[in-house]
Parts: structure tokens; sequence; C-alpha cells
């Protein structure tokens, strides 16, 4: 992993990544009486080139984001054609964007795990009988009926936003 300090020209201190990762791994909410307040913003490409900004009810597992979609939703179309992406997300004390790329997962072990991750949470995912997306009682009714598809993002780079003293800026390349 390649560490760049953005904030060295102002003297600020390289963020610490496994500090990120910590939090991340944790849940951790922007603020101690903030407990459902996280929310994970997705990007992806329009067809024209315009980005298309969406909140997900994204996963943190194995040191990325996973998130899942109808295949007739924006999102699922756009990374179907172009998966490059970016996931924002505000933690502890920091802001936090991934950039990556979409990849679609299909494996039924994988989905099954992280069907039960999003269970675990409190949304009742579970595998469908095809076991090659998620089902559950209720999603949001712009995903479209299920199953849903089940994307990881393999991220390139992840740009983390310190707030609190020294600060920091830090880009981190995988």
């Amino acid at each position: 992993m390649e560490t760049i300090n953005l904030g060295k020209a102002d003297g600020l201190p390289p963020v610490d990544w496994s500090g990120v990762v910590d939090k991340l791994d944790a849940g951790s909410a922007p603020a101690p009486d903030a407990l459902n307040s996280r929310t994970t913003w997705l990007a992806t490409v329009n067809e024209d080139g315009s980005p298309h900004v969406t909140a997900v009810g994204a996963l943190w597992v194995d040191g990325t984001f996973w998130f899942q979609t109808g295949t007739g939703t924006r999102k699922g179309r756009n990374v179907t054609r172009d998966p490059r992406c970016s996931v924002a997300v505000s933690i502890r004390d920091a802001d936090v964007v991934f950039e990556g790329d979409a990849v679609r997962v299909s494996d039924p072990a994988t989905l099954a795990r992280i069907a039960k991750a999003w269970a675990d949470q409190g949304w009742p995912a579970e595998p469908d009988q095809s076991g090659s997306g998620i089902t559950a009682p209720f999603n949001a009714p712009s995903q479209g009926p299920p199953p849903w598809n089940v994307y990881r993002i393999e991220p390139r780079s992840a740009t983390v936003v310190s707030s609190v003293e020294p600060g920091g800026l830090t880009r981190f390349r995988f």
C-alpha cells in the first residue's frame, strides 16, 4: 500500500490507516450519540459520463464495502456497463472515500456469508433459490423485486480526512 500525505504542506501528519480500518470494522458512527446515523453513499458513472450518487445499505466486510441492488436500478445498470465507482462514509473523527471497481459476486458460499452479515445487522437477507443473488422480506422500493445482485468493491484507493486534532488528509493506494 502506498501512503500519500496530502496534508504534508500544511504540516499535518499522515492519517493512520489501521485506525481507520478499526473504526470501519467496529461500524463506527460519526458521533458517540449517533447510533444509526452512518449513511454510505455510492457514486457510479451514468451512460453520459455524469455521476450518479445514491445512499446504499453497504457493508464493510473483509476490508472492503459490499452493496446490493436490483438489475433494473440505475446503479445496477451503471456498474454493469462501467464498474468504476466510489463509496463515501463518515466514521468517528473522519470521512472516508473509497474508489474502485464494483464486481458482481455470484459464488453461493460468499453470498450466504454476506447475506448473514446483513441479517446480523438487522436486515433479514438470505441467498435466493438460484444461489446467484439475495432476497429478503423487504428492501427499499427503488431496488425493484428480488433477487438482488451483490457487489464487492475492489478498492484502488481511499482518501481519509481526519476531523480531530492534529487533523490530516491522506490518500492510500492499494
